[in-house]
């Protein structure tokens, strides 16, 4: 009896312990489960932080270099002035005397009446004189006439552009010294003697000094006149252009010259 009783336990024992293993392979997909999630998730996290930042730091230097170009572009080109043919102006003067070149000493023309409409078609770089279009082209002083338009639109017409009417009877003075003291420039010249009756009236002068002098950093075109070979003037420094002048001898018929002058350095 006692051997079937330990027989009977045994199997019993036997079959609780082959039962066992079958448990086995629910207790693994938990684990398996658990390796296969976690690495996804840190993949995305990590991966769009570095991303971003690049592109904020490239973008930043290449946008500062176009800014600074196109704003010295049109600084330079807004400066250009457009040139004009001509310009319409009135006499306002009770009676403007218009002269063969572009100052109040030399010879004179004719003489424009108030009112008269006239046209310009060139200009002096230096003063406010400009020329008259005409058959016989001559010289006004701007600040006795109505100009319609801006009169720097004109083109520079002298001493480019325009001559002198020469004289056929006498010959050209010859600049004998040039010298400067500081800022003033003396100039001396061979004297010319004119004939009785070749003077165009008693207060004519009979020589025309042309000097495109220094004054305020700027150029400025100044025709002096004497009746004696010497003459002398302010000659600053400071522009960019250089001082230049010439010497004409003047008569009823006309100019001798120029003799230029040899421009004494400052």
């Amino acid at each position: 009896m006692k051997k079937i009783l330990v027989t009977s336990l045994g199997l019993i024992f036997l079959l609780t312990a082959c039962s066992l293993p079958s448990a086995a392979p629910v207790d693994l997909p938990a684990p398996a489960a658990t390796v296969v999630t976690a690495p996804p998730t840190d993949i995305l996290t990590d991966t769009p932080s570095p991303t971003l930042v690049p592109p904020t730091e490239t973008f930043t230097p290449t946008f500062s270099p176009p800014t600074d170009t196109p704003t010295s572009e049109p600084t330079q080109t807004s400066t250009a002035m457009p040139f004009v043919e001509s310009l319409k102006a009135k006499v306002t003067a009770d009676l403007l005397s218009c002269r063969y070149g572009p100052g109040a000493e030399y010879l004179y023309l004719y003489g424009l009446k108030k009112g008269a409409n006239i046209e310009l078609m060139g200009r002096t770089d230096g003063n406010n004189w400009v020329m008259v279009a005409g058959k016989s082209k001559c010289w006004v002083n701007a600040k006795f006439i109505e100009i319609d338009g801006d009169p720097q639109t004109l083109k520079v017409s002298y001493p480019d552009g325009y001559t002198l009417p020469v004289s056929p009877y006498y010959s050209a003075p010859t600049v004998l010294s040039a010298s400067r003291e500081s800022s003033t420039v003396s100039v001396t010249w061979s004297d010319v003697t004119l004939r009785a009756g070749d003077e165009e009236d008693e207060n004519m002068f009979i020589y025309i000094i042309e000097v495109w002098r220094c004054e305020g950093g700027k150029i400025i075109f100044d025709p002096l006149a004497s009746n004696y070979p010497e003459v002398s003037f302010v000659d600053e420094a400071g522009c960019d252009a250089p001082s230049h002048g010439r010497v004409f001898f003047q008569e009823k018929h006309g100019f001798a010259g120029p003799a230029e002058i040899p421009w004494p350095a400052q």
